[in-house]
């Protein structure tokens, strides 16, 4: 994928809306993560992305479930239909939190700070997308 812009944290103007635009209920959070090969840890520790990645995961959980997070959909990239074909994502997944002050609530943590530093360290690109949660519908429009 050259030429393509990489993501690994939101800008402080997203931030700021996110949590302005605050509503009762739950929200999902689309995740879309692609990993290094090899972690970058500021110290220079040793490690490939995807073990840096289950570090965060393994810290950030008890904080995440404590919260009332859960993940209410994962998936393993097979193909991309519409879009580069390059594009792969290592892990794709929906988390669902209570509510945004959930949300805000963990990002807050020491604990969960403890966490980014993996998660930092070991993904080369990522999206997270916000989405409000809806009933399931019989059709693509709803």
């Amino acid at each position: 994928m050259e030429d393509s812009q990489e993501y690994t944290n939101f800008s402080k103007e997203t931030w700021e809306k996110f949590k302005a635009e605050q509503r009762p209920g739950p929200i999902h959070m689309l995740n879309l993560i692609r990993f290094r090969e090899q972690a970058e840890y500021p110290d220079g520790r040793v490690s490939t992305g995807a073990d840096a990645y289950k570090c965060y995961s393994e810290i950030s959980a008890p904080i995440f479930r404590e919260l009332g997070g859960r993940i209410v959909w994962r998936g393993e990239h097979e193909l991309s239909m519409i879009g580069p074909q390059d594009e792969a994502w290592d892990i794709a997944f929906i988390a669902e939190y209570p509510s945004v002050e959930a949300f805000l609530t963990m990002m807050g943590s020491s604990i969960y700070r403890e966490a980014m530093s993996h998660r930092q360290a070991g993904v080369r690109d990522s999206r997270l997308v916000r989405f409000d949660t809806n009933i399931p519908g019989v059709s693509f429009g709803g």
